[in-house]
């Protein structure tokens, strides 16, 4: 009896080291994998076609082909997909840096074009590709979807993924375009998201006024106070650190401290149900404002570094796993007509291109309308542009739809499985197709972009690598930028008016803000800290000079 009993307890030991060394197997093979996707990626860097997207893409393909033909037509995959390991692990470094390294003049000048293109753009799209849904879908044969699921569609495919774009454009050849793309991809996956899960919580069954106001009330609310909640933990960070100073004894500990309170912003926006991803965001734009400029030099490199170290692997990560996952054998199977789900792909990225001409060129006319100056107006190369950057499907895209129509990884239904192949389709097709010819189409449209003066770096983003930063220079020029030339007519007055909202919010940044919570020119000095001094001795010997030139 006893003897039987150690048999099936060595027996379940032996499986469950069985099954912990195949994990260990499977993490080694995609870890391996991805030095691949960052080695071949570099040899491929100058290519016309390629990018890292495409390229970790394509690998995950090729290792899935592998994976398949090894184990006999059984699994792709190294890993099963987890939409808690998207949403909570691999999204927030992405969606932080991005807020972490934007150039801030740039973002908030083109501020409203941004939130027209990335909220208002995706409403109508959604609309669209629903409507456009629900009229096609009824003639084909893919089961019985309802409202809820034509709606849940509509934000899965709103959902836009620009990153082969912006790996194509630079910042300082095309700010204003480089600013929109940058802008309303962000702005897009946090409305998408959003609605998406607003879709989620509400009985369609019976719509009526109320419940669409209450909708329409609820969506602006996850708005506004997700974004106050990433300006609040920005703010208080920046408090902190620049209060406790803790680069005087410790710069792991200023490090540690920015890194968790970024997470944490993201952390509390789900713990709240808002959404992490514009929480993080701004909590990103308010911490390199005001957080990064507290710490010592060391710990400003290293966080600019390890932000942007994070944030290429996490993208690399999902692409390479998307391209393993799409020759997921169970869920083909389930699909036992292969040919539906091409036509419902074929339909879906119709539609995604004609939501998207819905709402570009519309709002482009209206932007340029509302501009006073016909140089920021945006040509309609830069709108074509701009329409084609949204064109490509990503894996916010995918996670949705692995969230609506699957469980666990898992699809059982045939609906559900028709939904995740076509959108597997329409990923695989518009990541590599049109990642493949964003470059060339990117080259004619904008042959020789020219270098002005509003396209120069800013200092006072984590992105330069100038050091230090003492502020003072930067302040004047932000604060003559008026005084420099003073219009001479109405007309003048109006293409160049004297009085910004961006000088109106220096001037308050400087005598409210950077007391409190710090920032450039505003770092405290303390004697024996290597940054400081070095700063101090700077400041001196320009006083110095100074005084030399004065007598």
């Amino acid at each position: 009896m006893v003897a039987s009993q150690l048999a099936v307890v060595f027996s379940k030991l032996q499986t469950l080291f069985t099954s912990d060394h195949a994990s260990v197997v499977s993490l080694n093979l995609f870890v391996a994998l991805l030095c691949a996707c960052i080695v071949i990626g570099h040899l491929l860097e100058e290519n016309r076609w390629m990018n890292e997207s495409i390229t970790a893409l394509v690998i995950g393909l090729c290792t899935g082909v592998i994976i398949l033909w090894r184990s006999g037509g059984k699994s792709s995959r190294l890993l099963v997909f987890s939409e808690d390991l998207f949403f909570i692990y691999l999204l927030p470094p992405i969606i932080f840096n991005a807020g972490f390294k934007v150039k801030k003049k740039q973002f908030f000048r083109n501020f409203i074009t941004i939130m027209m293109f990335g909220a208002i753009g995706t409403l109508i799209s959604c609309t669209v590709i629903s409507l456009g849904a629900t009229y096609m879908f009824k003639e084909m044969d893919i089961g019985s979807l309802d409202i809820g699921d034509f709606l849940a569609i509509g934000a899965i495919f709103a959902a836009t993924d620009s990153v082969c774009t912006l790996q194509v454009l630079h910042q300082d050849e095309t700010p204003l375009l480089y600013s929109l793309v940058f802008g309303e991809g962000v702005v897009n996956d946090a409305t998408s998201i959003v609605l998406f899960n607003a879709i989620q919580s509400f009985d369609l069954s019976d719509i009526n006024f109320r419940i669409a106001l209450k909708s329409i009330g609820k969506f602006f609310y996850l708005f506004s106070a997700s974004t106050m909640l990433g300006v609040f933990v920005g703010l208080a960070s920046a408090y902190i650190i620049k209060t406790l100073y803790f680069g005087r004894h410790s710069t792991d500990r200023e490090f540690a401290l920015m890194m968790l309170m970024a997470y944490l912003s993201y952390i509390l926006a789900e713990l709240f149900y808002l959404s992490g991803i514009l929480t993080v965001f701004f909590c990103g734009i308010v911490m390199s404002h005001y957080t990064w400029h507290n710490v010592t030099e060391s710990s400003r490199v290293t966080t600019k570094h390890t932000f942007a170290t994070l944030s290429f692997v996490a993208e690399t990560f999902i692409f390479l796993y998307v391209g393993m996952d799409a020759l997921d054998i169970s869920t083909w199977r389930v699909n036992d007509r292969p040919r539906t789900s091409l036509m419902v792909s074929s339909i879906l990225l119709a539609l995604v291109m004609a939501g998207r001409a819905a709402f570009v060129f519309p709002l482009s006319y209206l932007a340029n309308l509302s501009n006073k100056s016909s140089s920021e107006n945006i040509s309609f190369r830069e709108q074509i542009i701009i329409w084609w950057a949204g064109l490509m499907r990503g894996a916010v895209s995918m996670a949705l739809a692995y969230k609506k129509f699957s469980r666990l990884g898992q699809t059982e239904l045939r609906k559900n499985a028709v939904m995740i192949t076509s959108t597997i389709t329409i990923v695989l097709f518009s990541t590599v197709v049109f990642g493949i010819m964003t470059k060339p189409l990117i080259r004619v449209l904008l042959p020789h972009p020219k270098i002005t003066t509003s396209m120069l770096s800013e200092a006072s983003t984590p992105k330069s690598s100038t050091m230090p930063f003492l502020g003072s220079a930067d302040n004047s020029f932000d604060d003559n930028l008026g005084a420099a030339h003073r219009p001479s007519s109405i007309r003048e007055l109006l293409a160049t008016p004297t009085h910004t909202v961006h000088r109106y919010w220096r001037k308050f940044d400087n005598a409210f803000m950077r007391p409190v919570f710090g920032g450039r020119g505003f770092v405290p000095f303390v004697p024996g800290s290597p940054t400081e001094r070095s700063e101090h001795n700077l400041l001196h010997k320009e006083s110095s000079e100074s005084d030399v030139c004065n007598f």
